[in-house]
């Protein structure tokens, strides 16, 4: 295995442990994990229509109707008539929903604050901070 095959194993490995740790760090609550994932759709793209979370999920349009209908009775998301096709229903987050979601990147961050300020010299975290350029292009690509 070349250099590069065994950083991009190592790479890939350890962003999934960050991920998983920054995760519990700020667990969800009382919302399960898929009711996560179509948030984080709506927040970061923008209302969208039950047809297309569940194409982002890859999961069937009656389960995505399930998951935004028990959102939408838990106040986090609202459906509003799509001006382009009355028929169809698009849902966006509610500032209780937005509200919920900045706390919880909040704690994640001071998880990540912390552990950076313990764990790492201060030339380690200068270290860091010149790498965030190069995972952020990466991230991009």
């Amino acid at each position: 295995m070349s250099d590069l095959n065994s950083a991009a194993a190592l790479l890939r490995s350890i962003n999934g442990k960050l991920a998983r740790r920054l995760r519990e760090s700020a667990p969800p609550g009382d919302l399960t994990w898929p009711q996560v994932s179509v948030l984080g759709y709506l927040v970061r793209d923008g209302a969208m229509t039950v047809t297309e979370l569940a194409a982002r999920e890859a999961v069937r349009t009656q389960s995505m109707g399930a998951t935004v209908a028990s959102l939408q009775a838990l106040g986090m998301v609202q459906g509003a008539v799509d001006p382009l096709d009355g028929r169809k229903t698009r849902y966006q987050p509610t500032d209780a929903c937005l509200a919920l979601i900045a706390a919880n990147r909040a704690q994640r961050d001071d998880w990540l604050v912390e552990s950076i300020a313990t764990q790492l010299t201060p030339h380690e975290q200068q270290t860091l901070l010149a790498a965030i350029p190069l995972l952020q292009r990466l991230a991009d690509h």
